[in-house]
């Protein structure tokens, strides 16, 4: 009987702030966040190397055949190519199949980003890609769980600006932007872009002191979710805490700006965030923000931004009542 060849082991990964030019790219993992970073990263070193990469978008969980060979294919001038593929987790059979046979024999000056959340969909060509097939690498992108990936991660953001932050200045920030990745992200390029000298914890104290801005992402979140109570919760207890009724209403102005384009719109994170200028994180987030909203709601949720805008900068006499009126429009999905 034939002795089966013995399958290839798998090659470490490679963390997100690693990843160079490759064949094949698998950045897996659920952390949508690090994986854009990645992503954009790559971009970057191919555009430095040759300002001419052409760069496109695939969604594996819509793929047609023989689309990954056609924009892989050499062009007429002869440019780079760089080809993002989306959903590989939910791919079609055709897709599997290609991208199997593509790993046989890549093409030359072309470099394929394969992005896969999580989930055993693709197993096979999983397993091909972590062996190094085609000169495949991986690039990791878990979830920050633990407190210390989420302080390495802001304390790599300074380093990596050539900027200083005092240990007690960087536990205020986590303290802060504890649970989402992008906001933790968000508030370091902005201590960087603006803060001189030594970030210290006064410095982070002005920007984000009582936990305002937190505070009031957590409340549009909760709103947006449809969890009126947590949100009432969470509003009550910024108040409590000194916030200030604007940027309340800012935040809440900003994630249903950001879900209204993103409404409606069809094919992968990617090409829709190259479309209306924003990351790939924020098409997902915006779309899991819709869940249970519709046009007509989100009309209506505009009208009381707007009014509650009015309220609390002098129309109205009680503010903190304006935010709470806000919050139970917006929780009920402006269905009210």
């Amino acid at each position: 009987m034939a002795t089966r060849a013995p399958r290839a082991a798998a090659r470490p990964a490679l963390s997100w702030n690693e990843i160079r030019p490759a064949p094949v790219i698998l950045v897996s993992g659920p952390e949508a966040f690090l994986a854009d970073r990645a992503t954009r990263r790559l971009r970057d070193i191919l555009t430095t190397e040759d300002p001419s990469l052409e760069v496109s978008d695939l969604d594996a969980a819509d793929y047609a055949k023989g689309e990954l060979v056609t924009l892989a294919s050499p062009s007429l001038f002869g440019e780079p190519r760089m080809i993002r593929v989306a959903n590989v987790e939910k791919c079609t059979d055709d897709f599997l199949t290609e991208a199997l046979a593509y790993l046989d024999a890549p093409a030359d000056d072309a470099y394929i980003v394969l992005r896969h959340g999580g989930g055993v969909r693709g197993k096979k060509l999983l397993d091909a890609l972590r062996a190094g097939t085609g000169g495949a690498i991986e690039v990791a992108c878990s979830e920050l769980k633990k407190d210390s990936d989420k302080y390495d991660f802001a304390a790599g953001e300074f380093k990596a600006a050539g900027r200083r932050i005092t240990p007690g200045a960087l536990r205020a920030v986590l303290a802060a932007f504890t649970d989402d990745l992008a906001e933790l992200a968000a508030a370091c390029a902005q201590l960087i872009a603006d803060a001189s000298d030594e970030i210290t914890e006064g410095v982070v104290d002005k920007y984000y002191g009582g936990r305002i801005e937190t505070n009031a992402f957590k409340v549009a979140d909760a709103a947006i979710a449809g969890r009126q109570g947590d949100a009432l919760a969470l509003l009550r207890h910024a108040v409590a805490g000194g916030a200030d009724p604007v940027p309340i209403v800012a935040a809440f102005a900003a994630k249903l700006r950001t879900m209204a384009r993103v409404l409606g719109t069809r094919g992968s994170s990617a090409s829709v965030a190259s479309s209306l200028g924003l990351a790939p994180w924020q098409v997902d987030r915006a779309r899991r923000d819709l869940e249970g909203w519709n046009e007509d709601g989100l009309g209506a949720c505009f009208e009381l931004l707007a009014d509650t805008d009015e309220r609390i900068k002098g129309a109205g006499r009680d503010p903190h009542y304006a935010l709470e009126r806000m919050v139970r429009g917006i929780a009920a999905r402006g269905r009210v």
